[in-house]
């Protein structure tokens, strides 16, 4: 059973979210508060699987709760569709819109079913030396890896990095983080800005925050079309 906290301002929001969870049958509600202090308390405190989380709160809002739950499942629950593009940079794996719809937030809840297997086992941080001095990376700023003969390249916001890991190692470790899409190269899931196909047929991936175009091998497409097909922004 999934361990559940709701965290709204607004009683009737809760309400509902908690009949809602209680009808789908695979989550347990196990804590709700009304404001993004008491909701980074209780996360001490009950340490959840998922945090529904609405965005305009007292004290702190949700996407500065996000920043501070790295390992943990958000889906934010909001009647702001403007924020979703950023709500996906904090790697939240859904974004439902009020009111919200019981078959949207049950498969936003198998979504992170589906992903707790994998969450103990995945790093945060990956570590390198550089100059002698062991320093750490925070995987949610890694915008790709590539292959690179006997090493593999990490690109991230302040530039490339070599580490001594396989990228099949890192797909496997970060499944639910990056993707393949080609045999060279592994992608974060929250950089993906768009599918494009150039005018020899060849497709590339666009980066948010990268100015060169990936290539999507003909052996990855499938993947890669699964991938946007299945990933919705909101309903």
């Amino acid at each position: 059973m999934i361990k559940v906290i709701i965290v709204d301002d607004e009683p009737l929001a809760r309400k509902r979210l908690r009949a809602l969870v209680d009808e789908i049958g695979i989550a347990t509600v196990v804590a709700e508060a009304d404001n993004g202090k008491d909701a980074l308390l209780l996360y001490e405190l009950y340490q959840p699987d998922v945090v529904l989380l609405d965005i305009h709160l007292p004290e702190i809002d949700g996407m500065q709760i996000a920043k501070q739950l790295i390992s943990t499942i958000i889906i934010f629950t909001t009647a702001y569709s403007q924020h979703a593009l950023e709500a996906f940079e904090h790697q939240a794996i859904d974004y439902l819109v009020k009111p919200i719809r019981k078959e949207r937030l049950e498969q936003a809840l198998k979504r992170a079913y589906n992903f707790l297997p994998n969450l103990p086992t995945a790093r945060t941080h990956i570590s390198y030396f550089k100059r002698g001095e062991k320093s750490l990376i925070a995987v949610n700023k890694i915008y790709y890896f590539l292959a690179q003969e006997n090493y593999t390249m990490l690109r991230w916001q302040n530039g490339e990095i070599l580490i001594n890991e396989t990228l099949k190692d890192l797909e496997q470790e970060f499944a639910n983080q990056f993707l393949r899409i080609h045999r060279r190269f592994l992608i974060s899931i929250y950089q993906i800005e768009a599918l494009v196909k150039e005018k020899n047929g060849h497709f590339h991936i666009r980066l948010k925050d990268v100015s060169e175009t990936l290539e999507v091998s003909r052996r990855q497409l499938p993947t890669v079309n699964k991938f946007f097909k299945n990933t919705t922004i909101n309903s």
